[in-house]
């Protein structure tokens, strides 16, 4: 059983940064991959960037490219998302989200939110124009 806890969301302008957090519960082990998620009102949850734990290899959604890094502490089992550069397009709740067997899947696999077993509650990003 994995808990997830994420933190750090906020309201920023437009350009601005923020950095969220997620910190897990127990360990996670190398075969797990840790993603981040978005989802704003009336939409779809989208998928915004991922990461292996053993590997360290990230995926991101085109749409954050170079604006937004993913990065992990496995002594702190805890995993961030940097967040640059921010629109107001980038308004959501912000999801993290563990893959217990996703260490060494692909994008498409990593990008696909059915694919993750453990969710935290959720932190809200507010990015104003």
């Amino acid at each position: 059983q994995v808990q997830l806890v994420e933190s750090g969301g906020g309201l920023v302008q437009h350009g601005g940064s923020l950095s969220l957090s997620c910190a897990a519960s127990g360990r996670i082990f190398s075969g797990y991959a840790m993603g981040w998620f978005r989802q704003a009102p009336g939409k779809e949850r989208e998928f915004v960037a991922a990461i292996s734990w053993s590997t360290g290899s990230t995926y991101y959604a085109d749409s954050v490219k170079g604006r937004f890094t993913i990065s992990r502490d496995n002594a702190k089992n805890t995993v961030y998302l940097q967040m640059n550069s921010l629109k107001p397009e980038d308004t959501a709740v912000y999801y993290c989200a563990a893959d217990p067997a996703g260490a060494y899947q692909g994008s498409s696999y990593l990008q696909t939110p059915r694919r993750y077993d453990y969710w935290g509650q959720g932190t809200q990003v507010t990015v104003s124009s």
